[in-house]
């Protein structure tokens, strides 16, 4: 009775492994039934459609308190089928929030965090007072209305960093409407927390490095496969997002230089004559052109303007807006040609990151582009930058990036070659997934795939 038991069990084993080896298996079960949105290849078949969101944004940082503020209205368009009761906004910044469950999954570390400094200017280790900071952050939104565009309020329900509007009436298939939100947060210290957008404090001059990302209510797409993508972010599954066009306002101190996704409206206002001259000879330029030298920066960052400026930028088709503004930046550009193009790579860094980043930065975003143009296809948008800011991420157009050599300007191969690797991957990431706009959310691992074997054939 035992053997036979025994030669049942070996039995069912072996067909399990054999039906889970089955090379020649077919792929039903793995890829979904061919219909009107999806061939049997794989491609967009005819019925195959995206919803469109579009952004007017006007935001503004306040320097002084690190926080910001924005007003902002999405039209959005729904292309599917479906009618909408409802629509979902990605909050991704209230993993910063004090109820955020990001902390309940956060491993610890033995790092420097446990020093108070990195909390704010001028606090010591132990302070009872940085102690007490460190406690009652919250970097979460808070939301001050949402309404029609004629003004009418919407209820709304925000859990964790997702929040449901309720419509009035269904949005029908075809239809487009438009949605205000008012909000503001406080902008958390990135060194000493951790994670995409934030600041960086520079103690030697008292100035403050921001990157700003994942920083507005955004859309959740929606699509045929599983309808709303209203996965909680958590951290480190990062974004899929509709396709749009922005128009976003950001003012700013009058000393801050801003770069951004998309191309600057109006740089006869917040730019001076010998900067447009600059910008204008590197679009002819196969070399990088200096922008604002380094002399200039020290200069402004010992300015401590009280006045404003307000940077416009618009982009067109991307999925995604970020922004970095500080005192700090030096800034260099040279035109690509592409085909009958020009796309001008540009790279931002403060003095830190010197001499690294005006030797290879914008050297490193060119090759990226015409690489990454041959082996795919030509890269569509007008502008690829690389900011210097102790970090690394991508966002269109723009990448934060690090590699900063010693103090005394020396460095390494190690941190030479560690530089213009992550400038090729984040400067790729244009590619997959912003361009291509896989799900990180869901497949987090298929863009980094995609773009790091095309890294490596750019290295």
């Amino acid at each position: 009775m035992l053997t036979r038991l025994i030669l049942y069990i070996i039995v069912i084993i072996n067909f399990i492994t054999s039906q889970n080896s089955d090379k020649f298996k077919q792929l039903d079960q793995e890829i979904a039934t061919p219909n009107l949105y999806r061939t049997a290849s794989g491609y967009p078949g005819h019925g195959y459609w995206q919803n469109r969101a579009d952004y007017t944004i006007d935001v503004k940082i306040n320097d002084d308190e690190q926080s910001i503020e924005g007003f902002e209205t999405i039209t959005y368009k729904n292309n599917s089928p479906d009618n909408l009761n409802y629509l979902w906004v990605q909050l991704d910044q209230n993993v910063r929030a004090k109820d955020s469950d990001s902390y309940k999954i956060s491993t610890g570390s033995m790092q420097r965090k446990l020093d108070f400094t990195w909390i704010k200017p001028g606090y010591v280790i132990g302070d009872k007072e940085a102690n007490e900071i460190l406690n009652k952050f919250d970097g979460g939104f808070n939301i001050e209305e949402v309404v029609t565009i004629d003004g009418r309020k919407l209820n709304y329900v925000i859990n964790k960093t997702m929040m449901r509007i309720d419509l009035i009436k269904p949005m029908k298939p075809g239809s487009k409407m438009s949605i205000s939100i008012r909000w503001n947060y406080n902008i958390q210290d990135r060194i000493f927390m951790g994670g995409r957008p934030g600041y960086e404090f520079f103690k030697s001059d008292s100035n403050y490095l921001y990157t700003i990302c994942q920083w507005f209510p955004r859309m959740a797409m929606y699509n045929d496969v599983y309808g709303w993508q209203n996965k909680q972010f958590l951290g480190r599954g990062e974004f899929t997002l509709d396709f749009g066009d922005y128009d976003v306002r950001i003012t700013v101190p009058s000393d801050h230089i801003v770069a951004a996704t998309g191309e600057l409206q109006n740089s006869m206002e917040v730019l001076t004559s010998a900067q447009i001259k600059r910008l204008k000879q590197a679009r002819a330029s196969d070399e990088p052109v200096i922008i604002i030298t380094q002399g200039e920066a020290e200069k402004n960052e010992k300015s401590r303007s009280k006045k404003f400026k307000t940077w416009r930028y618009k982009a067109k088709n991307v999925r995604d807006f970020a922004f970095t503004s500080s005192r700090k930046f030096i800034w260099d550009a040279m035109g690509i040609r592409l085909g009958s193009r020009t796309i001008m790579a540009m790279s931002y860094y403060p003095k830190e990151a010197n001499p690294l980043y005006e030797r290879y930065s914008t050297r490193a975003v060119a090759h990226t582009v015409r690489v990454y143009s041959k082996y795919t296809f030509d890269y569509p948008y007008p502008v690829a930058i690389s900011v210097e800011a102790n970090n690394g991420m991508e966002y269109p157009m723009i990448c934060f990036n690090y590699g900063r050599p010693e103090k005394d300007g020396t460095y390494s191969e190690r941190i030479k070659y560690g530089m213009i690797s992550v400038i090729i991957h984040e400067v790729g990431h244009n590619y997959f997934p912003m361009i291509v706009n896989s799900d990180e959310r869901q497949w987090t691992w298929m863009d980094e795939g995609l773009n790091s074997y095309l890294q490596f054939l750019t290295e």
